[in-house]
């Protein structure tokens, strides 16, 4: 596929984006005052806040923007010794352009162990006059107290059905390929107000057949299908189990796979999990019972609840 669709269309500008208009106000309060608190972005994926901050620093800095706005997305850096390290050394370097502050965005900040929360509060009240932290986060609930009171908190809604249909409409104008209503329909419901993920599924829909129907939907979901299983058992890793029980239902009972198919699924995206040589092979002889219990008519659900809870008990050590 040619550019992905996710940035091609991201937003450049506040006014840009979508169905979070007070939000959008006072960001623009915090430009023309040429200051800001640190803040905190809480929402469903998908739902714009890492575009809002991409966004805010388009608008501060320009073309100062790359010397002015680090951007920390991957769950390496949400360990405590990454706190102490490379957060804290961006941090402590001041701009050297004429704002006086530059901004980190630290996406999925609720990932923060406690341990790691505590050291980034001491980071931020060190290097208060370098740096404005934007944090992201699904839950604010999980944000300790001292941090939340350290900034100011913006709550983003989901997106109305009909704002997330004049999105579709205006990416098939831009790419002139066609869908129709039903198959419009099946893309929202199946993307649950995420917004990245939707664009993703219609890039993919149109990659398969410049006329998107309601099958087309469904292939294209099948084929990204694999990421949000190896999503599942990350997410199994890190005892999130609130979350499993609710996508692993999503799998079986509204996207209609199969109890056999989500097993077979997991046993593909097994040798793309980090784990010890020894620890695979516990993984893979426990798919081996849960096949053979699927066999003999067990419920589903009971054992794959079991299995992704066998991921959890195997350790954090890879």
């Amino acid at each position: 596929m040619d550019e992905l669709w996710t940035e091609k269309y991201r937003p450049n500008t506040l006014d840009d984006i979508l169905g979070q208009e007070e939000i959008i106000e006072k960001l623009k309060v915090y430009i023309d005052k040429g200051s800001m608190p640190h803040l905190l972005f809480s929402g469903d994926p998908g739902v714009g806040k890492t575009s809002t901050a991409l966004a805010l620093a388009n608008e501060i800095y320009g073309d100062d923007k790359k010397a002015n706005f680090v951007e920390l997305t991957e769950s390496k850096e949400r360990g405590i010794n990454a706190i102490r390290g490379t957060v804290k050394e961006e941090a402590r370097s001041k701009t050297l352009t004429e704002k006086n502050f530059k901004i980190i965005y630290m996406d999925q900040a609720d990932d923060l162990t406690e341990a790691a929360q505590s050291a980034f509060r001491r980071t931020m009240e060190n290097f208060s006059e370098n740096v404005r932290f934007i944090l992201s986060c699904s839950s604010s609930s999980k944000i300790i107290d001292p941090i939340q009171s350290r900034c100011a908190t913006f709550r983003f809604r989901p997106l109305s059905k009909e704002m997330v249909k004049r999105w579709i409409r205006m990416i098939e104008d831009q790419e002139e390929f066609q869908i129709d209503e039903n198959a419009v329909n099946i893309l929202i419901r199946v993307s649950k107000g995420d917004m990245r993920k939707l664009t993703n599924l219609l890039q993919v829909a149109n990659s398969m057949d410049p006329v998107i129907t309601e099958n087309i939907i469904k292939n294209a979901v099948k084929k990204t299908k694999t990421a949000d299983i190896k999503g599942l058992i990350l997410k199994a890793r890190k005892r999130k189990f609130g979350d499993v029980r609710e996508e692993l239902f999503d799998l079986l009972i509204e996207e209609g796979y199969t109890a056999e198919e989500v097993l077979k699924m997991v046993n593909q995206e097994v040798h793309n999990i980090p784990l010890s040589k020894d620890k695979r092979k516990e993984v893979i002889s426990e798919i081996g019972k849960v096949d053979f219990d699927l066999a003999r008519g067990s419920r589903g659900e009971i054992h794959l609840q079991k299995l992704l809870a066998f991921f959890a008990a195997l350790g954090d050590d890879h």
